[in-house]
């Protein structure tokens, strides 16, 4: 990927026009190609609890990943403390990189996707891997749970005064 963590590249075309078709939107509104090319390199790799690379990943893995590599965030590994990182928001309200939860199977906070635009978001299903949906898809929509930005976190000095 070009560029750093956090720095907004231009995408190349291939992947804005890819992009831009997938989420139904002109190719001029994709702009972060870290993001886009982040999505693509991962896009189809297998669902695995607890992985963490392209054999399988999860859901809060990829999301941890993905808010590293392409925004230079650092978030907790697991769901249930990365909802508490969040400034919640209403869903007219969300930006690309946001965090947006899902309740599956009577749990809290289950499951989590990261928002792109127009409506769509990007996760690791756990029977089809790293997938775009919509955020109002039947089998989503109705487990939909939270969403918001991340807060930025202060850095904490580890160091010890004696």
């Amino acid at each position: 990927m070009k560029g750093q963590p956090g720095e907004i590249v231009k995408p190349q075309a291939s992947i804005a026009d890819k992009y831009a078709e997938l989420l139904a939107v002109d190719k001029h509104d994709i702009q972060n190609g870290r993001l886009y090319a982040f999505i693509d390199q991962w896009m189809g790799t297998p669902y695995k609890f607890g992985g963490l690379d392209k054999d399988g990943i999860d859901c809060s893995g990829f999301a941890l990943l993905l808010e590293q590599q392409v925004y230079g965030i650092n978030i907790p590994r697991v769901t249930s403390q990365q909802v508490t990182v969040i400034k919640r928001k209403y869903e007219e309200d969300l930006k690309e990189g946001d965090l947006v939860f899902f309740d599956f199977d009577g749990k809290q906070f289950s499951h989590v996707g990261v928002y792109l635009q127009n409506g769509y978001l990007v996760h690791a299903s756990s029977t089809k891997g790293v997938m775009i949906i919509k955020l109002h898809s039947a089998g989503m929509y109705k487990y939909f749970s939270r969403a918001g930005s991340i807060i930025e976190q202060p850095v904490v000095s580890s160091q010890v005064d004696n």
